[in-house]
């Protein structure tokens, strides 16, 4: 038996909000990038592959084009090796990047989190109309899965590929929230205030991405596991889990909404009550929760290092088409 630190949720948090410093960062820069283009008064700034992480449609269906032509498409590479970074990860860490690195999911936390100080608790939803919400993630998925995955021909994928809103996607991101409309705004504000009261409502109930990730860390090695007989059924688990689950009832935590926070196992005062387990070929072995982030970040990177050690980093747009494009852009949005 391994004793289990609690303080893991709090190496959790530091993590979380690192990345959450590192994507702040990595906008400026791109918000700089852009703004060159829209008026050359401006510097230039190298553009940040990084920005294409928030392109996850396009790394899907570069995804799928690589696994039927073997061939990364050269206008955001990097979106389909986030794309492949993050499949990867939650395949050998559970939910990992939703509950360690995503910063929606860290703002979603925070503002729940926030809410639980003012209000003094956080609301639930009835168990029927959460599984019937919970519902609506999965059927986003499989929209995607269903247009992309099944639907769509190689020869549109190119034509999809090599056109201007394709090359200015990451541009038009950034728009969407920098000069966002009435309705965007609202529609952020109210998703704002359902998170101070209810835990992860994106995450939970819209984020079709989380879906999908949830549905492959179901492979996982990693799990947390219950020992019934040291169990003294204090509900610290089930009380502070941010995913909702009844990690009291459980003897293993196999479930699709599980982030892999460790929160149960750092909340829990009962000695080899909650352990984080994995499976090494036909045996289940204890493990140290610090090895969970150690993994999980390492992989991470390492799937990252090797798009750009293999020359799949970095744009192959032009200089000039961002000249020719970009003022575009700003052009159909000063009109609205």
């Amino acid at each position: 038996m391994i004793k289990q630190p609690n303080t893991i949720r709090f190496v959790r948090y530091a993590v979380q909000v690192g990345f959450v410093l590192i994507t702040l960062f990595i906008g400026y820069r791109f918000y700089q990038f852009v703004q060159h283009f829209e008026s050359l008064d401006h510097p230039f700034v190298e553009r940040p592959a990084s920005v294409d992480a928030f392109l996850p449609i396009g790394g899907f269906m570069a995804f799928k084009y690589f696994i039927m032509t073997g061939t990364v498409e050269p206008v955001h590479p990097s979106g389909l090796i986030m794309f492949a970074a993050i499949l990867a990860v939650s395949l050998f860490v559970k939910k990992g990047f939703c509950g360690w690195i995503c910063p929606v999911g860290t703002l979603s936390q925070y503002a729940w989190m926030a809410g639980e100080k003012v209000f003094g608790r956080n609301f639930r939803i009835g168990e029927f109309s959460d599984t019937a919400l919970r519902s609506v993630k999965y059927l986003l998925m499989g929209l995607f899965v269903f247009l992309i995955g099944i639907s769509m021909a190689q020869v549109w994928m190119v034509y999809f590929f090599i056109g201007d809103y394709y090359k200015l996607a990451d541009v038009r991101m950034m728009k969407f929230f920098t000069e966002m409309t009435t309705l965007t705004m609202w529609v952020l504000v109210i998703l704002g205030g359902f998170s101070l009261v209810y835990k992860n409502v994106w995450c939970r109930y819209l984020c079709p991405y989380g879906a999908l990730l949830g549905l492959v860390s179901r492979l996982s090695p990693f799990k947390v596991q219950r020992n019934e007989q040291k169990c003294i059924h204090c509900h610290a688990c089930t009380t502070h889990c941010p995913t909702l689950i009844d990690v009291e009832s459980k003897e293993v935590v196999r479930s699709a909404e599980c982030f892999g926070c460790l929160t149960c196992v750092s909340r829990c005062p009962a000695p080899g009550a909650l352990e984080l387990t994995a499976r090494v070929g036909n045996k289940v072995r204890t493990v140290n929760p610090y090895l969970f982030p150690a993994v999980l970040i390492i992989l991470f990177y390492l799937i990252i290092g090797l798009g750009m050690v293999t020359g799949n980093w970095k744009s192959k747009i032009p200089y000039e088409e961002y000249q020719r494009l970009v003022p575009e852009v700003q052009k159909e949005y000063s009109r609205r």
